[in-house]
């Protein structure tokens, strides 16, 4: 399939770039450091659950470090071939703009996954000096996944709209910024309108997922409001053809 031969390519730009094990590296510290902090500050003050008194905060911790990192990491996607000039040459080939897409979005969700899969190490080795439920645990990981798939979905698409890598990045942390703080408002807003914001919140969304609550309204959400980015990425790169281009 072409859409996987796009994949590898992006996979192969990734791991053959030091920016992207620059990035690698400054997400595994950060937080690393945080569920030792969070770890040691449960232990200190304890009195709480396992899931709301650490794993609560070490996934909200984390959530931190990926907003921080995945425009970062989603910027050059499509801006980078604009302004090369390789995009062009791309379209040359017998591939489809929606293999583009999914196919670049499936390369930076494996690159975020990579990421991702050694923060386990810390609760690995809580859980063998001492054990706990690991479902909420699981039930947290399961939200990161679906929180840096909706982020690298909306990167995505800003990378379609300009050539410059900086104003990709400084717009997706535009946009994952607005949603995530669009119900701070609510001594501004009638209750319908917090009702409506509350929904499209990706702050409350994810909340749940960090206490060990798996609520599939919350799934849902983020695979439409990542379907929806990939929706508009695809459409951003078939304007193409009304501007004569190809």
């Amino acid at each position: 399939m072409k859409l996987l031969v796009i994949c590898r390519r992006e996979l192969s730009a990734y791991f053959g770039s030091v920016a992207a094990y620059v990035l690698l590296a400054v997400f595994l510290v950060l937080s690393g450091y945080f569920f030792y902090s969070d770890l040691i500050f449960f232990i200190l003050f304890g009195g709480f659950t396992l899931a709301t008194g650490l794993w609560q905060f070490v996934f909200l911790d984390m959530r931190m470090v990926a907003m921080l990192i995945l425009p970062l990491l989603t910027m050059r996607l499509l801006a980078e071939e604009k302004k090369l000039g390789t995009m062009e040459l791309l379209w040359t080939y017998p591939v489809r703009d929606g293999e583009i897409v999914l196919g670049k979005f499936l390369a930076a969700l494996l690159f975020y996954l990579a990421m991702l899969l050694p923060t386990a190490a810390g609760p690995v080795v809580f859980h063998h000096y001492h054990a706990f439920d690991v479902p909420p645990v699981l039930a947290g990981y399961l939200g990161m996944v679906l929180l840096g798939a909706a982020f690298i979905a909306c990167g995505l698409f800003v990378s379609s709209l300009t050539e410059n890598q900086v104003v990709s990045a400084m717009v997706t942390y535009g946009i994952i910024v607005l949603f995530w703080f669009i119900t701070w408002n609510e001594e501004a807003a009638t209750h319908d309108i917090m009702r409506w914001l509350l929904g499209v919140s990706l702050f409350d969304r994810f909340f749940n997922f960090t206490r060990g609550v798996i609520d599939t309204r919350d799934v849902v959400f983020f695979v439409l409001f990542t379907g929806f980015f990939l929706f508009l990425t695809w459409q951003s790169l078939a304007t193409r053809s009304w501007r004569g281009v190809r």
